[in-house]
């Protein structure tokens, strides 16, 4: 898997941009094809990216990494984030699509002043 740097360098020029990105071009973007286990190793940096943020105090980047078929973060973002925010609502629909939306308006605005 790529470096924690590289994929949070594409992570902030996504958020300047003011753009999600989809978890396969993401990774064509880091030179590999899609396939689970490497989404999956992808999750993981996507995690110590957003501890090291957090600890800047800088918004969080990985819910900018979205499923193409309904731009929201999959399964992985969604547990963490019952724990790290303590939301509890559904992971698909309008409530969902709220949270992310307000949650990407933060990065895209910190970027865009930032980058």
């Amino acid at each position: 898997m790529a470096e924690t740097d590289e994929v949070r360098a594409h992570l902030i020029g996504s958020a300047a941009a003011g753009e999600a990105i989809s978890y396969s071009d993401l990774l064509e973007r880091l030179g590999f094809g899609f396939s689970r286990p490497k989404m999956r190793a992808l999750c993981k940096v996507l995690s110590v990216i957003d501890e090291e943020a957090s600890a800047r105090g800088e918004p969080e980047l990985a819910v900018l990494v979205v499923r193409q078929s309904d731009g929201l973060p999959g399964q992985g973002w969604w547990v963490g984030c019952s724990d790290s925010r303590g939301y509890n609502g559904p992971w698909e629909g309008p409530e969902a699509r709220r949270l992310v939306d307000t949650l990407q308006a933060e990065a895209f605005d910190y970027w865009r002043r930032n980058s």
